[in-house]
């Protein structure tokens, strides 16, 4: 019983000693015994550093963040132009288009993303967030209309076969031959991810084609002109073309290679390298001229010096110096002591 008293004296003030759980396990496990003291590095140890040694234990490649909210907030510090939410009419949010549907099978999905990821990339990398948003609703704006085909591969590489014709035009100027660098890329492909998975731009409306302030294409004029977003005006068809209802067309998938489409034969880039002239003439002869014209026999006679080969006499090593103050029994130095075959 004494024992017994002892022990629970003993244990009642460990149990109520205040002890967090990450104490008391590592005390239950012995983990607490066995953890191991941090190792410094090398150039952490004195007498193995100098001045600028921790550079050399940096990272050498620079893991890219995931953060796309990060990403878009220094985006939006380029210096693009970012016009004021006043200078868009105050209906055309209410025309927005109806959000996409996903559809298809898995390659149709990837291949959808690539497709619009590489629209937004190459036509507003430099853009603001709001300005790649608004480039990836067009994309997806003319999927949902019967004028123009029902993929979101189709849509960029619309005319892509034609030198020029080409919807985009990223997609037949040779600007698929720059890799993309790996920050904007992954801008450009998260806001392609959140336009496919149903997100809408409302600014831009029913928005079919757009282009930038540097120029004034033949058709601007027979677009209804929704506003302009950055670097980028936006416009929509006249009449019922361009109302919300006229986007009736349910995406279904089937997308076709994220890649441009082959160019026509008749349609070949023309090539800035002349071929030179191979026409082969015959050589003139004397008394002859450029525009007089050389008579058959004279084109077709055998070249000058084209003979038979005469046989080379034999090469005597006669040459050698004689007399001078030469030993006599160097005299024959550089002769045959016996010549072959004799």
């Amino acid at each position: 019983m004494a024992v017994s008293a002892l022990l629970v004296a003993v244990a009642v003030p460990a149990l109520a000693e205040p002890i967090a759980w990450d104490t008391l396990a590592a005390r239950a496990f012995g983990l607490e015994r066995s953890k191991a003291a941090p190792t410094p590095m090398p150039f952490e140890r004195p007498g193995q550093s100098f001045p600028g040694s921790a550079f050399y234990y940096l990272e050498e490649t620079p893991r890219l963040a995931l953060d796309f909210d990060e990403l878009r907030v220094s985006g939006d510090k380029e210096g693009t132009v970012q016009f004021a939410a006043s200078s868009l009419p105050a209906d055309a949010s209410a025309a927005a288009a109806p959000a996409f549907q996903s559809a298809g099978s898995g390659i149709d999905k990837a291949r959808a993303l690539q497709c619009l990821s590489m629209a937004v990339y190459y036509e507003a990398a430099s853009e603001s967030h709001a300005g790649q948003e608004a480039v990836a609703q067009v994309v997806l704006n003319r999927v949902a209309h019967p004028a123009y085909p029902n993929s979101v591969c189709g849509v960029v590489f619309q005319g892509s076969e034609r030198h020029t014709g080409c919807q985009f035009t990223f997609t037949c100027d040779g600007s698929l031959n720059r890799r993309p660098a790996a920050r904007p890329w992954a801008v450009a492909q998260s806001v392609a991810l959140e336009a496919l998975s149903g997100k809408v731009f409302a600014p831009v409306g029913t928005a079919t084609h757009y282009h930038t302030h540097a120029v004034n294409p033949y058709w601007a004029s027979s677009l209804d002109l929704i506003g302009s977003i950055g670097a980028h005006r936006f416009y929509r068809w006249k009449g019922r073309a361009g109302l919300a209802d006229a986007f009736s067309m349910s995406y279904r998938g089937g997308e076709p290679l994220a890649a441009p489409k082959p160019r026509l034969a008749g349609d070949a880039v023309p090539s800035l390298v002349t071929e030179p002239d191979r026409t082969i003439s015959p050589p003139l002869l004397p008394g002859r001229t450029l525009s007089e014209p050389p008579s058959p026999a004279e084109a077709f006679a055998p070249p000058r010096g084209s003979g038979p080969v005469e046989a080379q006499q034999p090469q005597v090593d006669d040459n050698l110096p004689s007399g001078g103050t030469v030993k006599p029994e160097y005299a024959r130095s550089g002769q045959w002591i016996r010549k072959p075959g004799t």
